[in-house]
């Protein structure tokens, strides 16, 4: 497979590859926005606790309360893609999102921040699941795979713009707790920059045509016909509309949750756990800590609040060459490899990480204190880490669960994954706040350097390669 970039990718068969990489690429602002609500919360959470007033537990929750949304609307914006459409569930979570960034701003308690957060969190997790989908099952198996990773690069490219405006605002005012415009403090217009790019992905999603697999299961194969010849061409869609309806008639064309259970075994499908699996350890070896916490972390090791928030962009630059680095691999040395090489690099970095965090010492005021050279471990060690995971376990694991599932499960299948993702996110998001002030920062990562090493032997022993092979070519 060539490492040519997408738009040099040559016709096949009459297929339309720029409007293929356009519609795809709308998608993707799903995924940018997926990553600035929720990177933004990174540098509000000084301005969320004194505003709040809330002590350690309360705003581990505060933060990690968009999450909650965020499996609910994983969970369900699978089953109800099957039902109303990849691309109308997609216009429901961009109208969650304007609602959701405006809100966050004017709140002025936890509760109503709280809720707001939520609604931002079902269209986080909506999209999460569905934009990868999207794009897995209107592209082609030669550049699925770059294209699915183009996901991961809008979303470190919106954790990358969240940090870099956060930055900017808290400067322009002072400090993220100072009033900015319009007496506003610095961290509501944190929230309120999304309000552009939300309203773009709205706009723009009007203009994409609805996923073709998705019409063939709702019975609408002429308008899926049209879809496919205006994507690949009159003889090419034509072909892949016979195949597509020839996998769903191979069960039956409503697709149900129920699917999950093997009709043969009568137990939950294999492949439904290797993508529980996948979800979960790459939740588990902590990168939200980094994305959420990255602030609080770095000054809790000495470096002030503009230092923390100005490593937050360098990290977040890091994460974009490393999804790059992955988008021109992943459809040449495949998605196993990437992964098992991902899970290694992690567990060693982590493993760096807790060592520089073990040697520190706690000052007067209870913060870790740690010697030049440490802290410089920590710090290189800590970008290492945030490098294997983004050309690897970032956007792999949602190229993965785009494309892994049979076309009969793969609304349920998404379901079902993004759930356990998202519980597993809040999870580590919810209790790093209580992990640093009972165990300590080393304590932290050494369980996410357990978690990253355990990994590398669920890959080895239970991910199949799906590098080259067709949506309708996918078992399990």
């Amino acid at each position: 497979m060539s490492t040519t970039s997408l738009r040099d990718t040559p016709p096949f068969n009459g297929e339309n590859t720029r409007l293929i990489i356009l519609i795809s690429c709308v998608a993707t602002i799903g995924g940018f926005l997926f990553g600035f609500d929720s990177g933004v919360i990174n540098g509000t959470v000084d301005g969320l606790q004194t505003a709040f007033n809330s002590d350690s537990v309360g705003t581990g929750f505060n933060v990690a309360s968009m999450l909650l949304g965020c499996a609910v609307g994983a969970y369900f914006a699978g089953r109800l893609a099957d039902f109303f459409g990849r691309r109308a569930v997609l216009i429901v979570a961009a109208v969650f999102f304007i609602v959701s960034a405006w809100g966050s701003g004017i709140a002025t308690g936890s509760l109503e921040f709280v809720i707001y957060r939520i609604i931002g969190g079902l269209a986080v997790g909506a999209a999460s699941v569905m934009s990868p989908a999207y794009i897995s099952e209107v592209s082609s198996a030669r550049y699925r795979g770059r294209l699915a990773t183009v996901q991961q690069i809008a979303i470190i490219g919106g954790l990358f713009a969240a940090f870099l405006s956060n930055y900017l605002l808290a400067k322009v005012a002072g400090s993220s707790l100072q009033p900015l415009w319009m007496g506003f403090e610095a961290w509501r217009w944190m929230f309120w920059i999304e309000l552009f790019p939300a309203g773009l992905f709205l706009l723009a999603l009007l203009f994409i045509p609805e996923s073709p697999r998705y019409l063939v299961a709702k019975g609408r194969k002429e308008h899926a016909k049209q879809v496919l010849q205006r994507l690949y061409g009159v003889s090419e869609g034509e072909r892949k509309l016979v195949d597509i309806d020839r996998s769903l008639a191979a069960d039956h064309h409503r697709p149900r949750l129920s699917d999950l259970i093997s009709k043969v075994t009568g137990r939950v499908r294999p492949i439904v756990w290797v993508g529980i699996g996948l979800a979960v350890f790459q939740q588990l070896v902590g990168i939200n800590v980094v994305f959420y916490y990255g602030a609080v972390l770095w000054q809790a090791v000495g470096f002030s609040e503009s230092d923390s928030l100005l490593i937050n962009v360098i990290s977040g630059a890091l994460s974009i060459g490393a999804c790059i680095v992955s988008m021109l691999l992943v459809d040449k040395v495949g998605r196993k490899p990437l992964l098992w090489v991902g899970s290694v690099g992690m567990a060693i970095s982590l493993a760096l990480v807790t060592v520089a965090f073990a040697s520190g010492q706690l000052d007067a005021s209870g913060k870790l204190v740690l010697s030049g050279s440490m802290g410089v471990l920590a710090l290189v060690a800590a970008n290492i880490y945030v490098i294997f995971f983004n050309a690897s376990w970032g956007p792999v694991m949602w190229v993965m669960l785009g494309e892994m599932f049979p076309n009969q499960i793969r609304g349920s299948g998404l379901a079902v994954a993004g759930l356990f993702q998202w519980g597993a996110n809040f999870l580590i998001t919810w209790t790093f706040p209580m992990l640093l002030a009972g165990i300590g920062l080393a304590g932290a990562y050494g369980l996410y350097c357990l978690a990253a090493f355990i990994s590398i032997f669920f890959v080895l022993k239970y991910v199949q390669e799906t590098k080259g092979k067709e949506l309708e070519q996918m078992e399990g």
